[in-house]
């Protein structure tokens, strides 16, 4: 996908979850790599696995969850077989986690600047005093006006905008190769989504820190991503760069996802719904997981079960790409030729 070095690489990640209802296959042989200062956004729906691919990659999937194959690399080790200690080294050292709710994530007891000092001291041999320098320019570098004062602030009275920010501080704290980011924009508005999204795309910059950014919003996804990982019902089902997946999408899921977003030129036209439901993970279909929500589906999407397949720049899981494309082509000009 890049010339650029892979920094973290998985393959063939399965990570079940074993409940008394029977297995759930939230992630079911997703492959992808994340190269060197690149940002990468994994989208879909929720329950699709985004946040569950992320947890098994912290080694963070806790009883019933287990990830049951494949393996995760990250420079010269796979996460997979690493003791609970040597993750723990790597988890807020070399590889950070900004959570989806700041509130849950941080520690209502304890101010904010501790929280960031105590990650500090956590990875790096230095003195109190030095740590709480560096908290304090951290929160300066994510754009917090006064921060001294914020350093002293307990998080709950903070605004959901400044909670986000101390997150992305503490996951800078130790300057990681790799930060994960879930969801980071949910729930604020626009003006304050912005300019996070401004700061994780510094941080790329500056630092040549990789992101990998989930999220169910694909005007997040415009707005900073190199690369788009599409996913629906515990697969990968599209992969390619930005500008081919909004200029050029393939995957008939893809599709219905961009035509179901508002578009600002479009604001009087009705949105297309994607008709049904996505399948319950105890009883997934077999073959092509869309297919009973898919408007091009055949017989054959019934029984056999797609590959991802394609370039290296562009990968889609779908056994009728051609003929989706030439029926759109189609539809197209009976339009234009109406009109």
């Amino acid at each position: 996908m890049s010339k650029r070095d892979p920094l973290l690489t998985v393959k063939n990640l399965k990570t079940y979850f074993y409940t008394n209802e029977g297995v759930i296959p939230s992630v079911d042989g997703v492959s992808f790599q994340i190269n060197k200062g690149e940002i990468v956004a994994l989208v879909g729906e929720s329950g699709c696995g985004k946040s569950v691919t992320s947890l098994s990659i912290l080694g963070l999937i806790d009883s019933p969850g287990k990830i049951v194959d494949g393996s995760i690399l990250f420079g010269d080790h796979d996460l997979i077989h690493l003791s609970n200690k040597e993750k723990r080294r790597l988890r807020g050292n070399e590889i950070s986690m900004i959570f989806q709710e700041p509130l849950t994530a941080l520690n209502p007891v304890f101010s904010v600047g501790h929280q960031i000092q105590e990650a500090i001291l956590v990875h790096q041999a230095i003195s109190k005093e030095k740590a709480k320098e560096k908290s304090i320019e951290l929160l300066r570098r994510v754009g917090i006006a006064d921060p001294k004062r914020v350093f002293k602030e307990f998080p709950h009275s903070l605004s959901g905008g400044m909670r986000q920010r101390v997150m992305i501080a503490m996951a800078l704290s130790s300057n990681p190769k790799l930060m994960i980011a879930d969801e980071p924009t949910t729930a604020l508005d626009v003006t304050i989504q912005a300019q996070i999204l401004g700061i994780l795309k510094g941080i790329t910059e500056t630092l040549g820190t990789s992101i990998l950014l989930i999220t169910h919003d694909l005007g997040v996804v415009a707005e900073v991503a190199d690369r788009v990982i599409v996913m629906y019902a515990g697969q990968i089902v599209e992969e390619t760069d930005v500008f081919t997946l909004f200029q050029s999408p393939q995957h008939p899921y893809t599709k219905a996802l961009l035509n179901s977003s508002p578009k600002m030129d479009l604001i009087h036209e009705k949105l297309e719904a994607i008709e049904g439901t996505v399948p319950s993970p105890l009883n997934m279909p077999y073959g092509c997981r869309f297919q009973p929500r898919c408007r091009f589906a055949v017989d054959d999407c019934k029984h056999i079960v797609p590959p991802l397949k394609g370039s290296n720049r562009h990968m889609i899981r779908c056994l009728l790409t051609d003929e989706v494309n030439e029926f759109e082509v189609k539809t197209c000009k009976k339009h234009l030729k109406a009109y």
